[in-house]
């Protein structure tokens, strides 16, 4: 079935759609749309992108795949300083589907706002969920790589399968700093273990770690969020000893040369 069978009481010529995906530097639409703030996010725009009634708009999501996040009824705008601010409000033609309906388009140029007329009829349906995409899902403990401002809405929101998975197990992390690849290596081994630890770095950035305050100090907590990357190192067993977790924490310190090269102080 293609969008414009579902969308039929909408004239194309009016719509403009918007392919929001993830600049080279800028926040994820995707995570933006998960914290409740896609709505602002899109109507901060460099130029004159939204001059049709409506704004058809799909989140890249995952391959040729694009997240129906609403249509918004464009209501004007005005020039703030180097941009423009579009006032829009979400329509309520099909907004059940908002968050629920995957839609497939195979996008193969740079374009990212599109003229309904030439590419609405071209999208199919894919998928439909259950409920509305929330946060990422946990991907299992091999598998954590996400970015500070990735998990701060996760541990904001208290996703269920993160918040089930971090704190049933103790263990190491690892927080990288892509800017300039220090490293800390951290254990997890108190209360709720991971979850509980990394919940504190996402209230100030540094978790109370000596070096990881200095950078916070200097750079301030914007720093964290935007640069810092969380994994996990080794997973142990909830009934693990503090002192059985402390000891491979030591191990990955002196295999990654944390101590000498990173940002671990003892």
């Amino acid at each position: 079935m293609f969008i414009s069978e579902l969308f039929h009481t909408i004239n194309p010529k009016e719509v403009k759609i918007h392919l929001a995906i993830k600049p080279n530097n800028g926040e994820n639409p995707l995570h933006v749309f998960w914290n409740g703030r896609f709505k602002e996010w899109q109507e901060w725009q460099n130029q004159k992108n939204f001059e049709r009634p409506y704004i058809f708009s799909l989140i890249h999501f995952s391959g040729t795949n694009w997240l129906f996040a609403g249509v918004y009824e464009q209501l004007g705008r005005e020039k703030v300083d180097n941009h423009y601010e579009y006032k829009t409000v979400l329509s309520p033609i099909n907004r059940s589907l908002v968050g629920r309906l995957l839609v497939e388009f195979p996008k193969s140029f740079r374009a990212t706002y599109l003229k309904g007329e030439n590419y609405l009829e071209q999208m199919k349906i894919s998928e439909i969920f259950k409920f509305p995409s929330s946060f990422q899902h946990f991907p299992g403990y091999d598998r954590v790589k996400i970015l500070f401002k990735e998990l701060e809405p996760i541990i904001q929101w208290g996703e269920a399968t993160w918040k089930t998975a971090l704190e049933n197990m103790k263990g190491i992390y690892l927080i990288t700093d892509l800017l300039n690849g220090n490293q800390y290596v951290g254990s997890a081994y108190g209360d709720k273990a991971f979850w509980n630890r990394w919940s504190e770095y996402m209230a100030n950035g540094h978790g109370g770690n000596k070096l990881l305050k200095r950078v916070i100090k200097e750079s301030g907590f914007d720093y964290a969020i935007n640069n810092y990357q969380m994994s996990i190192l080794e997973v142990m067993n909830s009934n693990s000893a503090k002192e059985d977790v402390i000891q491979r924490e030591n191990f990955w310190k002196e295999v990654l040369g944390t101590r000498a090269f990173g940002l671990n102080s003892n």
